[in-house]
This record gives structure tokens, C-alpha cells and sequence, in this order.
């Protein structure tokens, strides 16, 4: 029978783990010599080919020297983190991947903790080798001192390393030796990490992730644990409330190179797919329906940041988007439930309001962005952190602030953060730079990176990642500046919004269609202002109506979605549609807005 190793490869945001992957799929030959690849094989959603980042873990399989290398690629976010805990349990090792000059991130501290606890064998990656002024040697220190500090086991500590550039194509067991190929790492992992064991039994598969076919229907990912499982075989499938139906197995598939293959029967450690079960979930044991051995389900770590997510009711809604009602909307958060684990949906006293738990900004506003692609129409509220009360106390979520930032402008960020009740933790020198970490409330992470890119000239490089839940730490200051609204609908002109400049900053350009209650800019003052941009010149001869064109008006400013999330108010909405993002007052109407403003 075929030796076969399961490994899952984690690390930062950005220290190369998917080019990584890609060399491992070229170096096994997995594609004809003629045949285009391009890189970032396994990113193959829009999304993350965009950002460079992965969002959805992938497996892969490639066959070296006759063992099966199984390769998971998690994502390196900690807001993606329900992602990663539940494919480790497929993993019998991980390959840690740090950059040499970085060292380890706050968010490889969150994944790499994750497989400690779960004993997963390690082998540690120093990447981008060929940087100038990189420190492999000290990186190497930092990461023994990190895995000290998580309470490694003696075994995990005595970890192998191996140095090298996986852009360029190399690895070798000592860095100022460079190879030509990646056969070291690939050995390494053949001799380390342990062989999947494969235990006779009951047999025993957990659900640890789907896939979705037009074809067959949903498809349940995960691992053999015990025994074997075969195709057309009757079973059962244990649910979370301790139930239990009886299911037939369609088709088996297993994993190789970049797709399935299908096969007869699966044996104990290897990881497949299966095609025909129904109404399945994410941690569900598949077993004997006649003598049932589940195993224990899945934890994920729960959710610290909601947002109200309802339909789209401002002045133009359904001219952009197909999908506009609550129907579609509840169906589709509903169906992102069922495989996006640390995402949980909640209905409202209203048919059209959903309140949406997730783990981050990042994590709702990758789910947002989807939607948007797939021609949803929405609206979304401010998001607010979750509070806890613990032992007759309010509590919030705190998380760590990492960021690494020119000397000179450090005193700036200091400031700043502190402002949103951040406590200085670590200040040291790293390189040319200062290196700073801040314990600091979740919800003083809104709206910050802004401000710290603006106080820095975009210099600055921010990670976070949730601590803990620790007593409320009192209220923070919201933003200084308040909105300007535009009053009436129609194209604002260039002369309006010329002579309105000293106001505040516009969000707008001229000749853009604007609607009564949208937020148009940012005020100068602390105080909303209603304006009216849609007001052209009044043209008293002919000779005077060029001039409407040499108003001289600064560019708009341009947010993301990110940003703009982060921007809004306790009173605003985010308007999303496939081809726009709009800040609005929830209540359009001014009249309404004051007597609201009365009652709270």
C-alpha cells in the first residue's frame, strides 16, 4: 500500500506560502512540459488573485519518490481562522513558512498555535533567503522561542529547518548554500513528518470541508480516520444534535495533482471526497450505521464583530444588481453558513434585516464582495463588536496590534492608538524600522488603519489578531468629522461644488447621480451639513457661461470597501451594488433625521 503524508503549509499573510505550493506542483512534474501554468495555481478564485491573499483553504496532492504528499494550503488571516483549525485536523504535520527578514507575524502565532495543540509534527520553512538585509539566523531563534512560548511539546521543538527562496525555486539545509532545485524540503518531509497511520476498524471519516458540483451536488471533503470506506456502501452519518441517518456512498474521489480521481475504496489516512450525501454539515462522522463510533466535532473559535446586512430601499435600487429582495438575500447568507463555519446568521424582528456574526472586517467584507460579484444588491449597517458579560462583568474582545513603522514616524502611531485606548506592550528596533505592539479593544481597531496610513505617509505595515475577551476598557471617541449630505437628487455640478470646497472634502465627482440623505463628503466640522451641490450658475449674459468650467475642484476621495465599512457611522448604511459603493443616512429625509436624533 502507498506511504502517504498529510501536510498543511501555514504562515503570514504574504510570506509566499501559495508560491511555495506552485513550486512543489511544477517540481513533481504535475503538468507537461508544453503546458501554461501561470503562477499562484491554487488561487484560483478573483477575489484572491486580486488581494494576494488566500481566502479558502485547497488541497493538492502530488507523488514524490513513491510516497503521496497530500498539501493543504490554509489562509494566513486570522479573520479566515475557521478555515484553518478545521482543515488541521486533516494535517499529521505542517510546514511553517516565515519570511527571513519579518520573522513570525502575530497571525502565524494564531494558526501555528492551532496545530501545536493538536501535536501536528512541524517543519520549519525560512523563506526569501535572497532579500536584502534578511536574518535566517535570528528568524530561526525568534521561531524556537515562539513555539517556548506556545507550550511546544520537547519533540516539536527539536524541529527541522530548511533555508530558501521559493519565487526562485530553491531550498537547502543551509542558507549560504543555495541548490538549484526543492528536492531538500521535499525529502525533509518524506523523512519527518509521520506516515498517515492507517488504524483497521469502524470506519471513521469526519466532514472537514464541501465543494459544490452543478453537476452532483454538494460534495463532502475531509479524512479517513479509521477503516475504509467503499463506493456503494451503506453508512451512517452522525449530526450534531446526536442523530443519526442512514446514507449510501455515491462515488468516492481522491486527490491527485490539482484535481479528483475516482476510485472503489478509501483506507484509513488518506483524505477523498464523497459524492451523495444529503443535508450533510461541516463536522459530521461518517460510520457504521450498525456499530457508530463518532468522532468528537469540530470547535471553532466564536465570531467578535456583527453587522446588519438588509435590503437595498434607496432612491435607484434594483437599476445595478439581479438580486434585490430578501429572499435572495436570506438564501444566500444562508448558504454561505453552511460552509464559511466561524459565520453565523441571525434573523431580526423586521423580514428584511439579518444580523451577520463574523470574525473581523476582512472576514464580512469578503463575504460582501462576493455577493456584490454575483449581482447582489444590499445595504450594511456600522459593524459593533461583541460584547460578553463574564462573571457579572461587560467584556470585549481585545486583540494584538502589531505594527512596523519608519523611527520618525512612530511617536504618531503611539499616539494614535492610544487615543483608541491601546496599551503600548513591546517598542524595539527591527532593521531600519520601529517595531511596536499595542494590546487594543476590537473596536478600536475601526477606522484606525486610515488615520495610521494618512500620520505615515502609507508607511506603515499593520497585523492584528483576536487576544482575548477582557473587561469593556469605557468609551471611545467615534470619528471627529461629520457628513455632508447632499439635499436634493440629480447631478451635482461643478460650480456647487466648487463653492462648497472650504466645507469639508467631497466623496463625489461632478456630473455623478446623487439622491436626498447621501453622504456625499466629509464636513470640516464635528457637525453633520446639509448642502445642496445640484445648484448650477446662475448665467445673467452669455458671455459668463464658460466660466463654470474653470472651477479648479480637488479630486474625490476614493475609498475601498474596507474603508468604507470602517467609515460610516451609528446612523449611516453602506448602499453595496455590483457596480458601486454608497454611504447613505439611514433615514433619507432631514425631517425625519432630527426627530430621530430627538428620541435616542
Amino acid at each position: 500500500m502507498q506511504s502517504i503524508r498529510n501536510i498543511a503549509i501555514i504562515a503570514h499573510v504574504d510570506h509566499g506560502k501559495t508560491t511555495l505550493v506552485d513550486k512543489i506542483i511544477h517540481a513533481s512534474k504535475l503538468f507537461r512540459e508544453n503546458q501554461e501554468s501561470g503562477d499562484l495555481i491554487l488561487d484560483n478564485n478573483d477575489l484572491e488573485r486580486e488581494r494576494g491573499i488566500t481566502i479558502l483553504s485547497k488541497n493538492v496532492s502530488v507523488v514524490y519518490n513513491g510516497v503521496k504528499i497530500n498539501i493543504i494550503d490554509t489562509p494566513g488571516h486570522a479573520d479566515f481562522g475557521g478555515e484553518v483549525e478545521r482543515v488541521l485536523k486533516m494535517a499529521d504535520g505542517v510546514l511553517l513558512l516565515v519570511d527571513a527578514f519579518e520573522g513570525p507575524m502575530p497571525q502565524t502565532r494564531f494558526v501555528l498555535s492551532k496545530a501545536l495543540a493538536l501535536g501536528l509534527t512541524p517543519i520549519v520553512v525560512v523563506n526569501k533567503v535572497d532579500k536584502e538585509n534578511c536574518r535566517p539566523d535570528e528568524v530561526h531563534e525568534q521561531v524556537f522561542d515562539l513555539m517556548f512560548n506556545l507550550d511546544a511539546t520537547e519533540e516539536q521543538l527539536n524541529f527541522e529547518t530548511i533555508y530558501g527562496s521559493s519565487k526562485n525555486g530553491w531550498m537547502s539545509e543551509d542558507w549560504q548554500q543555495p541548490t538549484d532545485n526543492i528536492t531538500p524540503l521535499l525529502d525533509k518531509i518524506v523523512e519527518v513528518i509521520p506516515e498517515a497511520p492507517s488504524p483497521e476498524g469502524t470506519p471513521q471519516f469526519q466532514v472537514t470541508s464541501l465543494d459544490y458540483s452543478s453537476f452532483v451536488g454538494r460534495i463532502a471533503i475531509g479524512r479517513v480516520y479509521q477503516g475504509s470506506i467503499e463506493e456503494g456502501k451503506s453508512m451512517g452519518l452522525t449530526k450534531a444534535d446526536g442523530s443519526m441517518q442512514r446514507v449510501r456512498i455515491k462515488e468516492l474521489q481522491v486527490f491527485e495533482g490539482l484535481g479528483r480521481k475516482k476510485v472503489e475504496s478509501v483506507k484509513a489516512g488518506d483524505l477523498c471526497a464523497i459524492v451523495g450525501l444529503d443535508n450533510f454539515e461541516i463536522g459530521d462522522t461518517l460510520t457504521d450505521f450498525e456499530n457508530p463510533q463518532p468522532l468528537e466535532r469540530l470547535s471553532i473559535d466564536e465570531p467578535t464583530m456583527n453587522m446588519l446586512f438588509t435590503i437595498n430601499n434607496s432612491p435607484g435600487f434594483g437599476s445595478e444588481g439581479k438580486f434585490v429582495t430578501s429572499r435572495h438575500l436570506r438564501d444566500r447568507l444562508m448558504k454561505e453558513t453552511e460552509k464559511n463555519l466561524a459565520l453565523r446568521v441571525e434573523p431580526t424582528d423586521s423580514e428584511d434585516k439579518f444580523l451577520v456574526y463574523g470574525r473581523g472586517i476582512l472576514h464580512l467584507s469578503v463575504l460582501i464582495e462576493t455577493m456584490r460579484r454575483e449581482g447582489y444588491e444590499l445595504m450594511v449597517g456600522q459593524p459593533q463588536v461583541i460584547y460578553k458579560e463574564i462573571d457579572g462583568q461587560k467584556c470585549e474582545p481585545i486583540e494584538t496590534l502589531v505594527v512596523d513603522v519608519p523611527e520618525n514616524v512612530a511617536g504618531k502611531v503611539i499616539e494614535l492608538a492610544t487615543q483608541k485606548k491601546g496599551e503600548l506592550k513591546i517598542m524595539e528596533p527591527k532593521g531600519d524600522q520601529q517595531h511596536l505592539e499595542f494590546e487594543i479593544p476590537s473596536r478600536g481597531l475601526i477606522g484606525l488603519r486610515n488615520n495610521v496610513l494618512t500620520a505615515t505617509g502609507g508607511e506603515a505595515v499593520m497585523n492584528h489578531r483576536f487576544l482575548d475577551y477582557q473587561p469593556f476598557k469605557g468609551e471611545i471617541k467615534g470619528r471627529n468629522n461629520g457628513s455632508l449630505i447632499s439635499m436634493e437628487n440629480g447631478p451635482g455640478t461643478p460650480y456647487s461644488i466648487d463653492k462648497l470646497q472650504d466645507r469639508g472634502v467631497f466623496f463625489v465627482p461632478p456630473g455623478e447621480n446623487l439622491y436626498t440623505g447621501q453622504v456625499i463628503g466629509e464636513h470640516s466640522r464635528e457637525n453633520d451639513l446639509v448642502v445642496n451641490v445640484q445648484k448650477g450658475k446662475q448665467l445673467t449674459n452669455m458671455r459668463a457661461s464658460g466660466s463654470d468650467n474653470n472651477s479648479k475642484i480637488a479630486p474625490p476621495r476614493v475609498f475601498s470597501l474596507e474603508e468604507s465599512m470602517e467609515y460610516i457611522q451609528k446612523d449611516e448604511y453602506l448602499e453595496i451594488t455590483p457596480s458601486s459603493i454608497r454611504m447613505r443616512k439611514i433615514f433619507l429625509d432631514e425631517h425625519t433625521r432630527m426627530k430621530m436624533a430627538k428620541t435616542l
